[in-house]
């Protein structure tokens, strides 16, 4: 609303000694509150904002956590690109049918593709087995809160086999989505209130090292290998003060990959240094590893809690 109001000429003269006798047009108008800062979208989606968005990745998780009484996690990792055995089957099928509609070369280079999918297979199958044993024991443990909950980054692949073996066990299960241009979309498999989705690959990062007590490593690319000597290079060098127990899930394809007794014997890192994991081939000998770390680091009569931290995450310590 718009108010105008007209001096006199005396009232101007008393407020303005010997000023022009012009008259003067007062405009007075009132504005629509400013947005909080909080509900400014513009503000947070800006570089001045990410602090915020940040701390948002690490509040917001958190207080899920609490919430759902998530202890800790056993870590899956593994490719987003190795289908189920039943998949890479009618994968393979449809290939060998499309001989007449590419070329030779083309044929040739999606067979051995397809070919080697359904090879790759098996470890989905394993990922699966595995992650349904461990939540099968895991959920027995008695405790006022989830112990050694299956976790993964939520997507396809490894990640979608940990999570549908850990659901067909009955257990919780999480995600830890990412955004990504391809590959990334939640798999059916995790628990509703525990599917989580990131921006940052940091804060990803940190909280799948902040709950695991436990890594699972299948076979996988790029972002697989990151993860595995992230936690390899933190246990290396004691940063964290808890014990991480280490499965290498797949030795034929990791023996081709990285080798390990070259970098010991060109001294980049100590025979000890083997120790940090194990290799396995089956999911019951990774089972048996897992539950034998887990109850002699985790569970013994050392690792009781005062009730005061009963809601409480367990925190990956740092050590001083």
């Amino acid at each position: 609303m718009i108010i105008e109001r007209r001096l006199t000429n005396d009232q101007r003269l008393a407020t303005n000694d010997q000023q022009p006798t012009t008259d003067l047009l007062m405009t007075d108008q009132e504005l629509n509150p400013a947005p909080l800062a909080y509900q400014n979208k513009p503000f947070l989606n800006s570089p001045d904002g990410r602090i915020l968005r940040l701390l948002s990745e690490y509040s917001e998780p958190l207080s899920r956590f609490r919430r759902e009484q998530i202890q800790d996690t056993v870590v899956f990792f593994g490719s987003a690109r190795i289908h189920s055995h039943d998949n890479a089957s009618n994968r393979l099928t449809a290939v060998r049918g499309n001989g007449a509609k590419v070329s030779i070369a083309q044929q040739a280079q999606d067979m051995k593709r397809a070919e080697a999918a359904v090879d790759m297979a098996r470890y989905y199958e394993d990922a699966r087995r595995l992650a349904f044993l461990l939540t099968k024991w895991s959920t027995q443990i008695p405790a006022k809160r989830h112990r050694f909950v299956v976790t993964t980054g939520g997507g396809p692949g490894i990640m979608e086999a940990a999570n549908l073996g850990a659901h067909e066990a009955g257990g919780k299960t999480i995600g830890l989505n990412i955004n990504l241009p391809f590959e990334q979309n939640p798999n059916p498999y995790i628990t509703p209130s525990l599917n989580f989705e990131f921006h940052y690959f940091f804060m990803r990062k940190f909280w799948f090292a902040y709950l695991a007590k436990a890594l699972v490593i299948f076979p996988g690319g790029f972002g697989t290998l990151d993860e595995l000597f992230e936690i390899l290079t933190l246990a290396q060098t004691e940063k964290l003060a808890k014990k991480i127990v280490v499965v290498v899930y797949g030795s034929a394809y990791w023996k081709k990959v990285i080798n390990f007794d070259a970098m010991v014997d060109a001294g980049v890192i100590s025979p000890p240094d083997l120790e940090l994991f194990k290799m396995s081939d089956s999911p019951e000998e990774s089972l048996e590893f897992l539950r034998d770390g887990l109850t002699k680091y985790h569970l013994g009569p050392q690792q009781t809690k005062p009730t005061g931290e009963a809601a409480l995450p367990e925190i990956a310590k740092t050590r001083p």
